[in-house]
């Protein structure tokens, strides 16, 4: 199986222009050569919106918007599957914003639907929770966990560091795929981001790395592949992580498949059948 992940750096509100760089990224790719294409948390509209009234000319409705009808011509043009994140909002009365994720099968069909269950403080200016984690049996793409973001760390940053509710409800699950949809920050400034745009922030992997304690160590046990697709650029004082990546976690040890730059745009495919190229000790690569 190849997935595909779309790192891009899309600016705050120009939604037709982020649309344009996404569909320049992927003029290269062949259709038919992935089975999933991965976008990061609110890839057209931009992440970093400050209260509702900002917002609000930028949600969509639900599995409905131009988020969705770009995924809907994306998946069949590249026939494939397509995740993209988008701010939603509920047709229905009253009214309910979400940060969401919609999944478009090959035909044109929605497949999945999540909505964020952990909010980051940039979300509760505008957005509700969702439900809870998901988890399903997507038929081609077998059996999978989706998340957003802030879902892989403790709930509010006030649960402990070590109730690790995402990895736990993954390790359950027993889902061999997560596939989570990123506007991650870094801690880098402007300044360190451009010093070498294209090699990772090793901080942020190994920070992802350590959120999913609960499959490594000798007590690990079941494995999993995590596709994790980050948006980088900046928006304001937001500085994003970039640095999207494919990591395998087998007999409790983590590898990388490939990873992006922090501040490369790219569509980065990997083949899931081909061995992973590097190993990650705890607290950075080997």
């Amino acid at each position: 199986m190849k997935v595909a992940i779309l790192q891009t750096a899309p600016k705050l509100g120009e939604v037709q222009q982020n649309i344009a760089q996404a569909d320049y990224l992927l003029s290269g790719l062949t259709p038919g050569s992935v089975k999933w294409l991965v976008l990061p948390e609110m890839a057209f509209s931009g992440y970093n919106f400050p209260s509702t009234e900002a917002i609000s000319p930028y949600l969509e409705p639900t599995a409905a918007g131009v988020s969705t009808q770009w995924a809907t011509t994306t998946a069949k043009r590249l026939r494939c599957h397509v995740t993209v994140g988008y701010p939603e909002t509920t047709v229905t009365e009253p009214k309910r914003h979400y940060n969401s994720t919609v999944t478009v099968g090959p035909t044109g069909n929605m497949v999945a639907h999540y909505r964020k269950t952990f909010l980051y403080y940039t979300d509760e200016t505008w957005a509700n929770e969702g439900t809870g984690f998901y988890h399903d049996d997507l038929y081609e793409l077998g059996d999978v966990c989706m998340g957003i973001c802030m879902d892989i760390n403790p709930k509010q940053f006030q649960a402990p560091w070590d109730a690790y509710e995402f990895a736990h409800h993954a390790l359950s699950s027993g889902a061999p795929l997560v596939v989570l949809s990123m506007a991650w920050l870094t801690r880098l400034t402007p300044q360190e981001l451009e010093e070498l745009p294209y090699q990772p922030d090793m901080e942020t992997l190994a920070y992802w790395v350590e959120r999913f304690y609960p499959f490594l160590g000798t007590a690990g046990g079941r494995p999993v592949t995590l596709v994790i697709a980050n948006r980088c650029g900046q928006e304001g004082e937001a500085c994003y992580a970039g640095s999207s990546t494919v990591i395998s976690i087998r007999e409790g040890k983590a590898a990388v498949y490939e990873i992006c730059g922090k501040m490369e745009q790219r569509c980065l495919v990997v083949d899931l059948a081909q061995a992973p190229k590097l190993a990650i000790q705890h607290g950075g690569a080997a």
